[in-house]
């Protein structure tokens, strides 16, 4: 489970790039569903991989607009 935190200011800029270029996630990572909170400033996301090492790949492409928590399910 990924729990996203847009950060201050950054709302608009993270649909703006959601919108040009998708999740951009690396191979290996996928995506099954997520939830907004209705101010469209926390998203949850519920992904599946089996290298925990592709999240950081994944997370440093939006880390100028976005905080990260994952949380591990093993």
């Amino acid at each position: 489970m990924v729990v996203e935190r847009f950060k201050a200011g950054c709302i608009d800029s993270v649909y703006e790039r959601f919108a040009e270029k998708g999740c951009m996630l690396p191979d290996g990572l996928v995506y099954i569903d997520s939830w907004v909170n209705k101010e469209r400033c926390i998203c949850g996301q519920l992904m599946e991989t089996g290298d925990k090492s592709l999240f950081a790949e994944w997370t440093k492409i939006w880390e100028d607009l976005v905080g990260f928590e994952i949380v591990s399910i093993d």
